[in-house]
């Protein structure tokens, strides 16, 4: 009989060990191991390997989410980084963005003082209408930098523009 219930007990503890090493880690286990699923991207997992870090790549890969390359990709002419300076102890990181050299790096960036206002992105078309508005107030400045990076047109530098160069 001790023999049927070992067994047993081994093929439960396979089983469960096999159904573990297929699953997705949860969130909870992407956070003890210092990611944030809902945040990682897989791209950010292979820099790792550069930091001497490979042993951090497979748990990353497990937590990431595959990055959006393809042509649907959403890109906004402009974009309006609405905060208030009343906010800003709450929201540091996002403090230390707007008062670094990062916002410089877009010039189709605007960053606007609403009193009040928790911290939002406004993504606009060509034509200034907004078409699309996103909460950062848990975001990180790497983040912001990154999703501005990701969804905003690169400004064309145009010789010609006599206005920008001070030509004649």
């Amino acid at each position: 009989m001790s023999l049927k219930m070992s067994s047993v007990a081994l093929l439960a503890y396979f089983t469960l060990n096999l159904i573990y090493c297929n699953a997705e880690f949860s969130t909870e286990d992407c956070a003890s191991l210092g990611f944030i699923k809902a945040n990682l991207l897989c791209s950010s997992c292979d820099p790792l390997k550069d930091f001497g870090l490979e042993q951090l790549v497979a748990h990353c890969k497990e937590c990431c989410h595959q990055d959006d390359k393809t042509p649907h990709e959403k890109k906004y002419a402009r974009a309006i980084l609405e905060v208030c300076t009343c906010k800003f102890p709450a929201y540091p990181q996002i403090q230390a963005f707007v008062k670094s050299d990062r916002p410089a790096k877009f010039p189709n960036l605007q960053i606007k003082y609403v009193r009040g206002l928790d911290p939002i992105i406004k993504l606009l078309d060509k034509d200034g209408i907004v078409k699309d508005t996103v909460a950062i107030e848990k975001w990180n400045t790497d983040s912001v930098e990154e999703f501005l990076n990701t969804h905003l047109d690169k400004e064309e530098d145009d010789e010609r523009d006599y206005l920008k160069t001070n030509q004649i």
